[in-house]
């Protein structure tokens, strides 16, 4: 699902080579940061290039810290966008719209990207001809990670630092995540634009617009590649490395898609398919046993399957009761008729 947007390519004697998308939220400080990385930036001689930042309604110091960044020349060209549809997908897709570069790389107001970040993203899609691609995302810890938090929970956290070679990507569990991704903007034309119901809104920690539409480009069939030089550093809060995030991320996330995607099933409590509830039941069961038997990031991930059930139930109880209010207003409106 898509918005549909369309950033079909222009003939415009001033298209760029790139444009790098940064969506922010009341982030002004690691924006900064973020900024000063992009700055340093070691691109080839003659590349044309343009920093967009989309600012989605934050209420710090956003917009100047921007324009100071923009009056001091470092980077030729800067542009503040401000988008009032709150919502990381929204934001996103207004960068698509202000962009005039034919590669649009973006990256979020939380990373550093590594010097030659923006010269391996562009050598790399011209090597291998792909449609998108992704690269290796480090984690900047603030604190150090407690002991339960392994390499089996650094998704959540949106690092990618398994893999340091280049490939390309054929599976879902490889896709790039958005801290660190580009594509060819006829991509979007082809395959659609950022889907408006996935993703961060505000403070809401759901997530996934980014996975899913690189679902839709692997099974249309894109070549979308993962280049392991091309390196970003995410930093990750000290809120951020606690068991009270990781249980919020999941209920919020697992409550999102279920609300824009559903699942199947005839027989239903409020809108709940019935083979859920024992599901549920056994990933509780499941829990409680690795409290005693598991290690702690095991016995911890079992839980986080249990938060996944819970939000996956409140998404179909939310979206059962949109589907109400609009059938109501439907009848409403006809019986006005």
């Amino acid at each position: 699902m898509s918005s549909g947007v369309s950033v079909q390519q222009r003939a415009d004697p001033d298209a760029l080579d790139a444009s790098v998308i940064v969506c922010t939220y009341n982030r002004c400080e690691s924006l900064s940061r973020t900024l000063q990385a992009l700055a340093e930036q070691q691109l080839d001689p003659g590349t044309r290039w343009e920093l967009i930042v989309v600012d989605n309604n934050s209420r710090d110091d956003t917009r100047a810290v921007v324009e100071r960044f923009a009056a001091s020349g470092v980077v030729p060209a800067v542009r503040y966008i401000f988008e009032a549809s709150q919502g990381l997908s929204h934001a996103r897709n207004r960068g698509l719209r202000e962009a005039r570069g034919e590669v649009l790389l973006f990256t979020d107001d939380d990373v550093r990207p590594e010097p030659d970040w923006v010269r391996r993203i562009l050598d790399g899609m011209t090597q291998h001809a792909c449609d998108a691609c992704g690269g290796y995302i480090a984690p900047d810890w603030e604190v150090p990670p407690p002991p339960w938090l392994s390499e089996r929970f650094h998704g959540f956290l949106a690092i990618r630092a398994g893999k340091t070679e280049t490939f390309r990507v054929t599976s879902l569990s490889d896709a790039p995540f958005g801290a660190n991704m580009a594509f060819r903007r006829g991509t979007f034309d082809k395959f659609g634009s950022f889907d408006v119901t996935r993703g961060r809104m505000g403070k809401v920690l759901s997530s996934g617009e980014d996975g899913e539409l690189f679902e839709r480009l692997l099974s249309g069939g894109a070549k979308v590649m993962f280049f392991g030089d091309a390196k970003v550093h995410h930093r990750v809060e000290a809120f951020r490395v606690t068991k009270s995030y990781f249980r919020r991320w999941r209920f919020q996330t697992s409550r999102n898609i279920a609300q824009s995607r559903g699942l199947p099933g005839a027989r239903r409590l409020y809108g709940i398919p019935l083979y859920l509830f024992p599901q549920l039941a056994s990933a509780c069961v499941n829990a409680l046993k690795a409290r005693i038997t598991q290690p702690r990031d095991a016995a911890f991930y079992r839980e986080i399957i249990v938060w996944h059930f819970i939000g996956t139930m409140s998404g179909l109880v939310r979206g059962r009761k949109h589907d109400d209010d609009r059938d109501s207003v439907t009848v409403h409106k006809s019986r006005q008729r």
